[in-house]
């Protein structure tokens, strides 16, 4: 056992003793959280803007602060690009992590000085609630690989300004920069292909015990060591025990990823997002992610169903149910307010409040009145495979096909297989059942022939990191849409039929 590892057990003990103070009074904390956000924003411009020193209570915020997407909250955004101080935070921000949006082009979200601990922290934690759970640390004793975005950062007035996962490898600590891969010379290469390949002459004869990323990037380095060596990863790296991951569903890849490992290993999710890191899994036993209510980010919930209602109703978590679907609203030391990250999330407990995240509030299909969203695609997938044991997914993504050249509007899945279905007619209608009983609008637009069963069209090899490619998002943190209410990526999907 490693030095580490032998320190990371008694740190870990005092950080679930913390852990267990904040999660056992969320109403406490996050009011204790809400007041100093106030109290501390109160002489910016947004806080004399929305008068916050009259506030005294989430009553009184609702009726102050409307909820917000980037592009409303971008005139204040765009004084701080240009020098200004005080704005939505005391001081300028630390950083500017730099999204694309959809319809906003580049999004500048701040990241202050305040608010990096609940970055840096929280991946930290999600680490060590493991630790303390299940006993073992080894995993902190080898080289551990963050498949990331680069750490290169430029400067918008005066502030550093990068990718999300870039500037957070600026803080990684020093107990684990000796050991964490790729180096910073090769995590700076742009070219995600090139950079793989550096990666992958970096770690192949190391101990690689940990690695980090989202499932298809993960997958991808998998295969091409697979590809160099004719080895499982097992093989390559008997010690690999842990991997980390966030952003997508893990369970759509999870078949495949360990049959490419050759063994099954623990994981850990996270919930990280430019705005804030949200939540963590602290439990290999419990279902769920572990809500952070005590990090620096109030949090409002907002019934999904009334996202787009002039005046939603938005609760607080002593308010929210156990089931249902919210749209998640922060309000941070990032200067955030009212904040629609543009995420759905359920609560699947509530002591401790953990969640799951089951889509995005504008990625759904709704063509015909269907409604269908994220979480249940995936669901409905995961079902059926469980009845096709021989299939493997790479990837897939859902779109409507509204006015075919032949036969009655449908949904059209577009799916690369790693392994097809020996039966692809028998798995598109038991897939097409599954998300009937997920969903009743659905289920009732096929009963009255308005929609015919589902569509699946197969595609070729390396179809979705080519698409990836074409767009310019090829590696990082970057992912394909589960579904879309329009046909623009599947018509783009279809030159790689």
């Amino acid at each position: 056992m490693g030095i580490r590892s032998i320190l990371a057990k008694p740190f870990a003990a005092y950080i679930n003793k913390q852990t267990q103070e904040w999660s056992s009074k969320p109403e406490f904390y996050q009011r204790q959280v809400f007041l100093q956000l106030i109290q501390k924003a109160k002489d910016t411009a947004f806080g004399k803007d929305h008068g916050f020193a009259s506030i005294g209570s989430h009553e009184d915020f609702k009726k102050q602060v409307p909820v917000k997407d980037y592009e409303l909250l971008k005139p204040y955004i765009e004084r701080v690009l240009h020098g200004e101080e005080n704005i939505l935070w005391p001081g300028k921000p630390a950083y500017f992590a730099k999204t694309s949006g959809t319809t906003s082009g580049t999004k500048y979200i701040p990241i202050t000085k305040d608010s990096v601990p609940n970055h840096i922290n929280s991946a930290r934690n999600a680490l060590l609630s493991y630790v303390h759970e299940t006993g073992n640390g080894k995993f902190l004793d080898g080289g551990l690989i963050f498949l990331s975005g680069s750490p290169e950062l430029s400067e918008k007035a005066g502030i550093k300004t990068g990718r999300l996962s870039g500037i957070v490898n600026h803080h990684v600590p020093g107990y684990l920069r000796s050991n964490q891969k790729p180096s910073y010379q090769t995590n700076c290469i742009e070219d995600w292909e090139e950079k793989l390949d550096k990666i992958i002459e970096e770690t192949l004869y190391e101990d690689m015990t940990l690695i980090s990323g989202i499932p298809p990037w993960a997958q991808m380095y998998f295969d091409r060591i697979v590809a160099k060596t004719g080895k499982k990863i097992k093989d390559v790296f008997p010690n690999f025990s842990m991997f980390v991951y966030g952003g997508v569903n893990f369970e759509p890849y999870r078949a495949k990823l360990f049959e490419t490992i050759g063994k099954k290993i623990d994981s850990i999710e996270t919930y990280p997002a430019s705005e804030g890191f949200i939540a963590y899994q602290d439990s290999q036993r419990a279902e769920g992610l572990l809500l952070l209510l005590n990090t620096g980010i109030f949090f409002e919930f907002i019934p999904a169903e009334e996202y787009f209602n002039e005046k939603p109703t938005r609760l607080s978590i002593e308010e929210v149910e156990l089931g249902k679907n919210y749209a998640v609203i922060i309000n941070s030391n990032a200067g955030l307010w009212g904040y629609s990250i543009g995420d759905t999330i359920k609560f699947v407990s509530k002591n401790p409040h953990r969640i799951i995240v089951s889509g995005r509030i504008k990625h759904f299909i709704s063509a015909f009145g269907e409604h269908v969203i994220g979480e249940e695609v995936e669901k409905a997938m995961k079902a059926t495979i469980e009845k096709f044991p021989e299939t493997q997914l790479v990837e897939f993504t859902v779109a409507p096909n509204v006015a075919p050249q032949e036969g009655m509007p449908h949904h059209e899945w577009l799916i690369e297989f790693a392994n097809p279905p020996k039966d692809l007619n028998s798995f598109s209608l038991e897939l097409d059942n599954s998300l009937r009983q997920l969903n009743v609008y659905y289920d009732d637009l096929i009963t009255g022939n308005i929609l015919r069963a589902l569509v699946i069209t197969p595609l070729k090899k390396n179809a979705f990191i080519d698409y990836m490619k074409s767009q310019g998002k090829l590696g990082g943190q970057n992912k394909v849409p589960r579904l879309s209410n329009d046909r623009k990526i599947a018509e783009e999907l279809r030159n790689f039929v």
